[in-house]
Parts: structure tokens; sequence; C-alpha cells
């Protein structure tokens, strides 16, 4: 099986284990269910944060306003008294004005949190760095997690205008966020290799050969932009290690400079011209004074 170790830029996504003779159609409509799954389950994961923390979403004309100026403008939260958690809520208010502040108790917080981390551990980065690859079931799993956590703390449900649903309804609204950038639709991906575009209808084979035992570096990329950038030859990190043994060699250097002892040029070996005058029987003269 060929590991590819998926970058999107400079920054290391995820592993994906595959064979040389996958198609590439194939193989980009998986790299690109993963690769937005992933950024699904951390924009449910921050959403859930703030669920855990002040409560469900306020409908859409109510977000921002002081309780003054909902009562002014007779505004009413149709689900405010339907979806609260299990086990009743606590007063959290919410700054950005966003949630209704009816957060859930410590012990259903709890419940969230927890499930939160081990979505957010089931699909991390660091997976990389422990050479464990990533799959399309481990990214579902984790979705699943989410959804089983929140039904637990909201038996009824959550409003239908609330992120969270809509992310679990795949109704999500990205257009004009960050997030819209940062997520590419699989027709829209292209996969790059060795500064080489994988073209659709070929095979993998056709790119990193059929050594069927070995790691490469692919990385993702929307259609119509500029070629990302190469590997560098050295990483960041090994860059900096090898700066350090050069300053610390440089150090040693200027210091040795510093107290280095010239007392032994006085001495007899060090005479240059102790071996001639030894052939020509000079070295017992002595010189005495008139």
């Amino acid at each position: 099986m060929v590991k590819l170790h998926i970058k999107h830029g400079d920054e290391s996504q995820f592993l994906y284990e595959t064979t040389t003779n996958t198609p590439i159609d194939n193989l980009t409509n998986q790299i690109a269910l993963i690769y937005n799954g992933r950024l699904k389950v951390h924009r449910i994961c921050n959403e859930m944060s703030m669920l855990a923390k002040h409560g469900v979403t306020l409908p859409v004309n109510m977000q921002g306003l002081t309780d003054e100026q909902i009562t002014d403008l007779k505004l009413k939260d149709e689900y405010a008294d339907t979806c609260i958690p299990m086990d009743g809520y606590v007063e959290e208010e919410d700054g950005t004005g966003r949630r209704n502040g009816r957060a859930p108790t410590e012990k259903m917080r709890s419940i969230l949190e927890r499930t939160i981390q081990e979505a957010k551990d089931k699909i991390s980065k660091k997976l990389v760095q422990a050479d464990q690859c990533v799959t399309c079931d481990q990214v579902n799993e984790a979705l699943q997690q989410l959804k089983g956590a929140v039904m637990i703390v909201y038996p009824m449900g959550l409003p239908p205008y609330d992120p969270v649903e809509l992310e679990f309804k795949n109704q999500e609204e990205l257009e004009g966020t960050q997030d819209s950038l940062d997520v590419i639709p699989e027709p829209d991906m292209s996969l790059w290799f060795s500064g080489k575009e994988m073209q659709r209808g070929k095979l993998l084979s056709d790119f990193v050969g059929k050594n069927e035992k070995t790691k490469v570096i692919v990385k993702t990329q929307k259609k119509g932009n500029s070629a990302p950038a190469r590997e560098r030859v050295v990483s960041e990190e090994e860059q900096k290690q090898m700066m350090a043994y050069y300053y610390r060699k440089q150090q040693e250097l200027k210091k040795l400079e510093e107290n280095e002892d010239h007392s032994y040029m006085d001495s007899e070996w060090a005479d240059s011209s102790a071996l001639k005058r030894s052939f020509q029987g000079l070295n017992d003269i002595k010189w005495k004074p008139r």
C-alpha cells in the first residue's frame, strides 16, 4: 500500500493509504471527502463548544439585540422553552448576543466537551507524526459521535437555524465566511505531486511509480490556482537545528581563539631549525660575551 502525505500549502493535513493502481478520479474523490469532512468536524466542534457554554442559537432577527430592544420590537424566541438541555440549564450570557444564554449543566456540558475532544483526536493532524492514516469511516464516526452527544443533551433537537443542526443536515451556509475559503469541493480539487498536477483519467502509478511500499507527499489545490510551492530540501525544524549547530561551533572556535596559549612556541620541539642545527653540530654551541 502507498502512503500519501496530504498537504494543503505547507501545512500537513493527514495520511491516506491506497494502491498504485487507483484511478486519480477515485483518489481525488476520497481525498476531498476526508479533507472537507475534517473541516466539517472542526466547524461542528467549534459551534458545539459555544453550545456547551451559552446554549442554543437565537433566531437571526434577535441576534445582537439587547433585552430591551427585543421587548420593544416584540420579538419572541419560539424555541426558548422547548430546546432546554437535559438536566436543566444555568444562565451563561453570551457576550456576542448569538446564543440564548441557557447553557447545559456541568454534567451535560462535560458530555459535549469530552465528545468534542474525542472527535478531534480521531482526525487530528498529530496522527501524521504517529504515522497513522485517516479514512472516510473515521471522519463519519467522528460526525456520528458529535451528533450522538448533542442528542443526549438535547433529546428534543436543536432549532432548525442552529449552526450545529445545519451542519448535521448538510445545510450549512458558509458563503462569505473564512470557512468557505478553506473548503475545496471535489470537482474543484486538484492533486499535485512533485510539482506536477495529477491529471484525472490516469492512475496513481503514472505519477509515483508501481512501488507499493512507498510514501509520497501530495498537495491539494483549487483548480485555476497557481501550482503549490515545492517542498523544501530541509524542513523548517531541520533548518533551525542546523543553524543552532553551526552557531555553537562558531562560538566554540571563537572561545578557543580567545584562550589560545602560544607559550608552546618557546619549546625546543617547536623550533623549526632544531633538526638543521643538529646535523651541523651547532646545538651545543654556547655564546660567551667578550
